[in-house]
């Protein structure tokens, strides 16, 4: 799986795990995470405040093209991430402070790279065979009192038992672990967070996706095919697609 996220047709078509077309995603992308970003700011989770603008230190893990972290930039003074995908990185790298290409090992030594305030892991952590690991290490680069900020598929959600096998983020070999509330909750206090809570994740798709997903028997129209106009072009909100939580690093 690695090799496969390291492939640069991972985000743009590629015959094997990934998307058809994830640069068409932008602007829903973007609405989306300017709503986490403004949830995140009134539950304290942003830089703390500063007069001359904004603080704080960022950190994403899996940045793909970095859509989050250039929306953040109203919200930290510095945004780093990791991305496996080389190409993608280089996308990302115009929107943030610094990219890293590769995982947790990836990140310098904190004494050397700063601790974050704040680190965010969208839709990452379901490819993740070992999390509690994966969010242990993260602690060691997270400032005492930092949150962490966890959104992925919504395993307690209607949409699952709803469309069966067509559910859309049935993706193995890429999703290897699922959650709900309750588990997302269990896996941050696991990892040594304390005061978790659940977070609201308001999410957009475009049009043609959310008709590429909920009938995958229907041939998709010209127009909607490679992220053109028409369909594609329209938002929708789509509820209980996404579940997020939040955890604090303890003071000492």
């Amino acid at each position: 799986m690695v090799a496969a996220y390291r492939d640069a047709a991972y985000f743009e078509g590629g015959a094997g795990p990934g998307y058809t077309n994830y640069l068409a995603q932008e602007p829903t992308l973007r609405r989306t995470f300017r709503r986490l970003l403004r949830s995140m700011q009134s539950h304290g989770m942003t830089g703390p405040s500063s007069a001359g603008g904004p603080a704080g230190r960022l950190l994403e893990i899996g940045s793909a093209y970095g859509f989050f972290l250039d929306e953040a930039r109203l919200f930290f003074a510095y945004r780093a991430g990791t991305e496996f995908s080389e190409a993608g990185a280089a996308v990302a790298s115009r929107s943030a402070d610094r990219i890293y290409v590769g995982g947790l090992e990836a990140l310098p030594d904190s004494a050397h790279g700063g601790l974050f305030d704040t680190i965010v892991l969208i839709h990452t952590i379901e490819h993740v065979y070992d999390p509690v690991a994966l969010l242990r290490g993260l602690m060691q680069h997270l400032a005492p009192g930092g949150w962490i900020v966890l959104a992925t598929p919504e395993m307690g959600g209607f949409w699952r038992p709803l469309l069966g096998r067509h559910w859309p983020f049935w993706k193995p070999p890429e999703h290897v672990a699922y959650y709900d509330a309750r588990s997302l909750r269990d896996l941050l206090q696991r990892s040594g967070c304390v005061e978790v809570r659940r977070m609201p994740y308001v999410s957009y798709f475009p049009l043609s996706l959310v008709r590429e997903k909920l009938t995958p028997w229907r041939k998709p129209a010209a127009e909607e095919v490679g992220g053109g106009a028409g369909a594609s072009g329209l938002a929708v909100w789509m509820p209980a697609t996404t579940v997020a939580a939040a955890g604090r690093r303890p003071l000492a």
